[in-house]
Formats: C-alpha cells, sequence, structure tokens
C-alpha cells in the first residue's frame, strides 16, 4: 500500500490540532512519528486510518482518493495505548481471529509463533481479564500482527510495558517489520525508539510536521532546532554562540574552528550532544572545565550535570562512573561533533556522521 497525505489539516472549533502538512510513508517500511504528547501524533494516524476526516487536505491509497470513506471499508490493522481485545474470546482466539476470518490454514501454529515472539505464550488459554495491562497489550498487538494488513498503525504500543521487556520487545518487532510487507506508521514520545526501529521518521511538534526522511540522516542532520530539541535524549546542550572569521565562537567560552556558510553572521546557537562529551581529551579537542552539580547512573551509562561557564551541561559518559558533588571536572568534545543553528535557528552546519563509524 502506498499512503500518502497531501496538504491534510485538522481543526477542532476554535483550536487547530493539525496544521497542513503533506507526506508519504514509505511503502514496506516502518515510519515513527515522533513528539512529545499532544505533539499531533494520535491526530494524524486518525486521520490516516479513516477514523476522522482532515478539515482540509487528501488522503490517497495507491493513488486512489479515500478522504472521508471510513475505517471500516479499510484494510488496516491498529493498535493503541487503550488496549482493545474481545473479552469473551481466550488469548489465542484472539490473536488469530484475524486469521479465521481470512479462511486460513495453520492458525494455531501461527498464533503460537507470535505468541512466542511476543512473550505471551503461556497465556493463549487464558481471558484477557485474566492477563495484566501490559499483557492485554501484547494480545492486541500480537491480533495486529496476525491480520498482516497492508497498513499499520502502533500508537505507542509499548508504553505500558516495563523497562527490560519494552526494550527485549523493540528488536523483535524490528524484525517482524522487516519482514512483512506492510506500511507500519509507529508513534512514540521517545527518540531511543525511533532510533531502533530505524526505517524513517516524521517529527512532529504542535500538530506542525518538521522533518521526515530516513530515521538516521533527521537525527544526525535536524533542520532545525525544534527537530535537534525533538529528537535528543537526553536534550542537546545548547550554547549561545557568535559566528567568527575562525568558525563559532561560544559566549563565555572557547572558540570552535569550524567552516561555516559565507551567509552564516551574527548569533548563532551551538548544540553538542550529551554523548559528544568525554572527560578524557584527545587531540584537537575542545575544554569545558566546570563542576558537577550532580550524577546519574543510568543502566550502563552516567550522566553528569556539569554546571560550566556558559551554563550547565549534561555529559553522558559511557559504563559507571562515580564523582563527588561540587568536585572540579573538565569535559571535551571535538569541534566536528558541533551543531551550529543561525539566527533563524535553521541548521548551518553538522557533524559529518556518515564519515564517522559506530554508535549514534
Amino acid at each position: 500500500m502506498q499512503l500518502s497525505l497531501d496538504r491534510v489539516s485538522k481543526k477542532v472549533g476554535a483550536q487547530t490540532w493539525l496544521y497542513p502538512q503533506s507526506i508519504a510513508p514509505r511503502s514496506g517500511a516502518v515510519t515513527v512519528l515522533l513528539g512529545a504528547t499532544q505533539a499531533g501524533k494520535t491526530s494524524l494516524m486518525r486521520l490516516m486510518a479513516g477514523l476522522d476526516a482532515p478539515t482540509e487536505g487528501k488522503v490517497f491509497v495507491d493513488g486512489q482518493d479515500v478522504t472521508g470513506v471510513p475505517v471500516r471499508e479499510r484494510n488496516i490493522a491498529m493498535v493503541y495505548q487503550q488496549f482493545i481485545n474481545y473479552p469473551s474470546l481466550k488469548v489465542a482466539e484472539n490473536i488469530g481471529s484475524p486469521l479465521k476470518l481470512r479462511g486460513e490454514k495453520n492458525i494455531e501454529a501461527r498464533v503460537r509463533e507470535l505468541a512466542d515472539r511476543l512473550h505471551i505464550g503461556m497465556f493463549l488459554d487464558r481471558y484477557p481479564a485474566e492477563l495484566s495491562g501490559g499483557q492485554q497489550q501484547r494480545v492486541a498487538l500480537a491480533r495486529a500482527l496476525a491480520k498482516n494488513a497492508p497498513l499499520m498503525l502502533l500508537d505507542e504500543p509499548l508504553v505500558n510495558l516495563d523497562y527490560k521487556l519494552r526494550e527485549g520487545l523493540r528488536e523483535e518487532l524490528t524484525h517482524l517489520f522487516a519482514s512483512g510487507d506492510s506500511t507500519v506508521i509507529y508513534a512514540t514520545t521517545e527518540p531511543g525508539e525511533a532510533l531502533l526501529l530505524g526505517g524513517y521518521t516524521a517529527v512532529m511538534d504542535a500538530g506542525e510536521l518538521l522533518q521526515y526522511g530516513p530515521t538516521a540522516e533527521v537525527f544526525h542532520a535536524p533542520q532545525s532546532l525544534s527537530v535537534a530539541r525533538a529528537f535528543s535524549d537526553p536534550p542537546m546542550n545548547l550554547m549561545a554562540g557568535r559566528a567568527v572569521p575562525d568558525g563559532a565562537q561560544i559566549e563565555g567560552g572557547p572558540l570552535l574552528p569550524l567552516a561555516l556558510p559565507p551567509e552564516v553572521d551574527g548569533a548563532v546557537t551551538i548544540g553538542v550532544r550529551a554523548s559528544a562529551f568525554d572527560v578524557r581529551p584527545t587531540e584537537g579537542d575542545v575544554p569545558l572545565p566546570g563542576k558537577v552539580e550532580l550524577a546519574e547512573i543510568s543502566g550502563s551509562d552516567t550522566f553528569v550535570h556539569v554546571e560550566t561557564l556558559v551554563g550547565e551541561v549534561v555529559a553522558q559518559l559511557t559504563g559507571v562512573h562515580r564523582f563527588e558533588l561540587g568536585a572540579a571536572i573538565t569535559l571535551y568534545f571535538n569541534a566536528s561533533q558541533a551543531y551550529v543553528f543561525d539566527s533563524g535557528e535553521r541548521l548551518a552546519v553538522a557533524p559529518e556522521w556518515r564519515k564517522r563509524k559506530g554508535g549514534h
């Protein structure tokens, strides 16, 4: 299925829920809708599904105008945060219901395969009411996958699961999506989830579509400061600066020897991702001295909040590190890892990510 939205918008009363936007998700690939709560992700998915009609604009499927065609007349699968299962059917029957409607053979084997991959194989003989919320969510997800519809809409389907299970299922879903032919639309508030799923990402904010493209490209080359803010976890460190003949001068801090475009002049904003910092310098690194305000250990990383001459910055250090509060510390980063945004908050300089290997 080739889904295409042409200048669709949505107004409810005097409120604008979606500003005019166009997007054509790649067929057979995952498109992630990334944005904070109330960014417009669910509203856009409802237009894609036919649950709502756009106030303006058109929705096309395989070149045909389906604007206003109700959801019951479209072949789609949906999973929302508030899961829906058939309460009178056992888990196996819930998952197998789309297969039964199509008259497929080997239903039991397909149900078992999906249930095992989503870690609910031991619950096949139970009713949904006998399961936890997270388990019921996985039943709804398995049923959607079993339908194998050409368009699959998933609105934060893992949000009700615990951290460890969520991490495992993200990887499993990536394999399942890659092995299918469905166009998958996946909404999330988490930048890390978008990176793990790969494919394409559409960054949304307050009803606007800010940028759409291959996930790695959007992450490494955000076209605006708004995209950089939305697609960073922890948030990108932002510092005021000025364009100078030799590069970008951080206000009250070091000079970054960067080749800025000739049209960039005056005030700029300099961004450095938390993962770009280290406490061990390498040749050509820029020092940023300060004192430790807070150190948090999260999994295999340590997040260090440091008060510097240019304000507080957050460094994401690989491994478990211990720092005394108030202790002097110097962070280092390479100027080539800095982002520069002009006075209009448009991207002027991005790291040459295609030349680097490993990691994000």
